[in-house]
């Protein structure tokens, strides 16, 4: 787990330095930089596998040079195939494997790797640089492609540093309705992220860059499981337990995140084990309604980990929020980033690597949204024109609760709903709300054959669980110098939960199905018998109590009047709506109070001509 940067342009060493300075926290371990040719290279380690000095990056194997940021789970496995065709070896590193693989398999090495990776390789015989991003976008990749140029950073804010760039108003049009920016935009014009699951080529002869996809989803229905439910239980047992296994391996020490509710608790019930006396972690709020410590810790001593609890409160809650824009670089306003990076911070104390449960909501139908969503289809089977005047009637109510059914009743399709509801269903505060993620996204939402439960799901994996999850999870673990591993994200397991029916993963009242059943081989049932709980901040209390004056003082009309995109008279009124306790609107002040930070810390950035640096 690293920090990564490169560009083929005539930079100063100190230049560079100032860029990795950045983003030290990614990799405090060592840092160096490399020129090769015309190519420079610079990496930020974090020692994770073989922490010999040999390891450190920018690597070089024969004319192949990289600078590389993730794990490759499965790399021992490929090594010994490669050996078996005469490669070999000087490390015990993942880093080494991959230029091996490239020189064996061209770009289908990407096939081959289980992992999440960020890399750039040049390849000093052909003058090329080729570079890939993992299936899920767990590892960030921002680049830049001008005027004969290439540069690549794991954070935006390094290539910044250094270039006086433009906010994009599209990226701000995009997260106010998104909470974060989809991919391929960055919030700086001119900076893009590499989507998830795709490679490129950069030419440096011809300063040409072509971009190709290495994997995808399956988005058809004719490659369904055939097994029984028996048999589907036992396939995805066998993975989850090779998922975990390959993810147990590391030269430092390792722990669990632990929320105590059903994807940690199986991901550390295999991972218990195989073994013994893990440490384990779970975070704790004073608010009713929000700790779920109790539920960790009861698992924890089920299975004999060396638990620890860490207790979240408003003052260090402040603290993060001030230092947010520090480590994620973009407007971000998933809220719980903050438990996450307070998780993060003490359990960096006590291990190297956590091992977490992000993906089984997505892939195996866990969401409430996944719930109600099915409910909803009977309503869409009305013709608009009669739902129309029904929500007519509806929006006479001066509740805002009927207001918002009314505005999703009158939607022309049940998928509009879906976005809308991921989005802001309310959202007549901001001026352009129209935006869509991506528009094939969007198609094969809407257009797949598959039921509207599959449908969603592969949306929210290739939207949501790339832009909002894993961008949350890598910030706010590497923010401590943490890595972060998510078995559940495992591509086979991906794969395998697209080919199960609806009702082996969905049944009403009884989501996660599957998963479930799995767990209660490892704990009793009766631990879980509570409703979902999300990973969240008791913020709607805060914002009107102990937060209130800092909000107050963060989102005056001035401050507002800075952030393009919102009508300003109607967001102040949705501020006085959750003060005076009319309606929660804490998802909305929240993401105001992140963008206008990021913005006002924008303006605190010196702005230079990278020129004299060169």
């Amino acid at each position: 787990m690293c920090g990564i940067y490169g560009t083929t342009l005539p930079y100063s060493n100190e230049l560079v330095s100032r860029k990795m300075d950045r983003i030290n926290f990614r990799g405090p371990d060592h840092t160096a930089i490399r020129r090769y040719d015309e190519v420079l290279f610079a990496h930020n380690r974090l020692a994770i596998i073989d922490l010999d000095p040999r390891s450190n990056q920018p690597f070089t194997y024969f004319h192949l040079h990289i600078v590389f940021n993730g794990e490759i789970y499965n790399y021992r496995d490929i090594k010994k195939d490669l050996e078996r065709r005469h490669y070999q070896f000087t490390t015990n590193s993942d880093t080494e494997v991959i230029c091996a693989a490239y020189l064996e398999y061209g770009a289908d090495c990407l096939k081959h790797f289980n992992g999440m990776f960020a890399f750039v390789i040049y390849d000093s015989s052909r003058k090329e640089l080729f570079g890939a991003r993992d299936r899920f976008g767990k590892k960030p990749f921002y680049y830049m492609h001008s005027a004969g140029s290439f540069e690549f950073a794991s954070q935006s804010s390094q290539i910044s540093v250094g270039k006086d760039l433009s906010i994009d108003n599209t990226a701000i049009a995009e997260y106010l309705i998104w909470n974060y920016i989809p991919e391929p935009r960055s919030i700086y014009k001119g900076v893009k992220k590499l989507p998830a699951a795709h490679y490129f080529r950069y030419d440096l002869n011809t300063s040409l860059m072509q971009i190709s996809k290495f994997w995808d989803l399956d988005f058809k229905w004719d490659k369904q499981f055939k097994g029984t439910y028996r048999d589907a239980k036992d396939t995805l047992a066998d993975l989850i337990n090779d998922a975990v296994k390959i993810r147990l391996f590391a030269d430092v020490p390792l722990g669990v995140f632990l929320s105590g509710g059903i994807d940690s608790s199986l991901v550390l019930s295999v991972a218990a084990k195989q073994v013994k006396h893990l440490k384990t972690f779970s975070i704790k709020f004073n608010e009713s309604g929000f700790d779920e410590s109790l539920y960790a810790e009861k698992v924890a001593k089920y299975l004999n980990t060396d638990h620890h609890t860490i207790e979240c409160n408003y003052n260090e809650g402040i603290d993060l929020i001030e230092n947010l824009t520090n480590y994620y670089d973009e407007p971000f306003a998933d809220s719980s980033a903050i438990p996450s990076m307070l998780l993060s911070k003490y359990t960096k104390r006590h291990v190297t690597v956590a091992l977490s449960g992000d993906a089984g909501d997505e892939a195996f139908l866990g969401y409430a949204r996944y719930e109600w969503i099915k409910k909803a289809q009977w309503i869409f089977k009305l013709p608009l024109s009669i739902r129309k005047n029904l929500a007519a009637l509806i929006s006479r109510s001066s509740n805002n609760r009927y207001k918002l059914i009314a505005n999703g009743i009158s939607l022309p399709r049940i998928e509009h709903l879906y976005l809308k509801v991921l989005g802001s269903l309310e959202d007549v505060w901001i001026l352009d709300s129209e935006l869509a993620i991506d528009s094939q996204h969007v198609q094969q939402l809407i257009n797949s054959p598959k039921p509207l439960l599959e449908r969603v799901s592969d949306f929210d994996i290739k939207t949501y669980l790339n832009g909002d999850i894993n961008t949350k999870i890598d910030r706010a673990s590497m923010a401590f110098s943490l890595e972060s591993r998510s078995p559940l994200m495992d591509y086979r397991i991906i794969e395998f939960s697209r080919t199960l029916p609806v009702h082996f993963k969905y049944q009403p009242n009884n989501q996660k199905r599957i998963l479930k059943e799995l767990l209660f081989e490892h704990l009793p049932s009766n631990y879980f018998d509570r409703p979902k709980s999300g990973f969240t901040m008791p913020f709607k209390d805060w914002f009107r109590s102990e937060l209130k004056g800092y909000v107050l003082d963060k989102l005056t009309k001035r401050e507002l009047e800075k952030i393009p995109g919102i009508n300003v008279d109607r967001t102040l009124a949705l501020i006085n709506e959750h003060m005076t306790g009319r309606f929660n609107r804490y998802p909305e002040i929240w993401k105001l109070l992140v963008l206008s930070q990021w913005i006002n810390k924008q303006s605190e950035i010196p702005r230079f001509s990278s020129a004299n640096l060169q």
